[in-house]
């Protein structure tokens, strides 16, 4: 998927030197919002190779979808819509993260709205959601920007960077953008 050069494609395990440098050069930038274990839980993957096993495992499944974002043919974040949940519930959440050197540019709301249209067009899910740190403003950014409307308010929801953290919920059906949300980021931008 393509738009304004912004590239969403799925992950692949020859990806690796890229996410792992990718990543590397933006551990602060990404620590105060990347997820951590708890206290008795079993450890993180350690190296990309696991994580990305399990990510193309749980893709044959239908568990999930990973995606890389590139822009101007660099590896720049990731999209994961990952809790995929059939039969009557139909929905999935989305986590992304960008590099700290495309960030502001536009280029997240621009991949997350290309894969909540792919979610909610061929990939037939009726409920896309996403979770945000109140403290996040960035990603606040993101669904205000792709009109996304919150929906609830989850109390120490998720670990991230070594504690349970609050997330606001924000969430879009297939019936509210029949048009797609990237289409709502065209407007959004005329606006300003």
């Amino acid at each position: 998927m393509e738009s304004e050069g912004v590239v969403v494609r799925a992950l692949r395990r020859a990806d690796a030197d890229e996410w792992q440098a990718v990543r590397a050069r933006n551990h602060d930038w990404l620590r105060p919002w990347d997820a951590t274990v708890p206290p008795g839980a079993a450890p993180r993957p350690s190296s990309y190779k696991v994580v990305t096993r399990s990510l193309l495992q749980q893709a044959r499944q239908g568990l999930c979808l990973p995606f890389v974002i590139e822009v101007e043919g660099r590896f720049s974040g990731q999209v994961t819509v990952s809790n995929v949940a059939r039969g009557s519930a139909q929905w999935a959440s989305i986590g992304y993260w960008v590099s700290a050197d495309v960030a502001g540019r536009g280029v997240a709301p621009r991949a997350v709205g290309m894969v909540i249209d792919h979610c909610l067009g061929p990939v037939r899910l009726h409920r896309v959601e996403i979770c945000v740190r109140p403290e996040n403003t960035n990603s606040l950014r993101v669904v205000e920007k792709l009109g996304l409307e919150q929906v609830g308010y989850a109390p120490r929801f998720l670990h991230i960077d070594g504690a349970w953290r609050d997330h606001r919920i924000f969430a879009v059906t297939a019936e509210e953008a029949p048009e797609g949300v990237l289409a709502r980021l065209s407007t959004h931008q005329s606006h300003q």
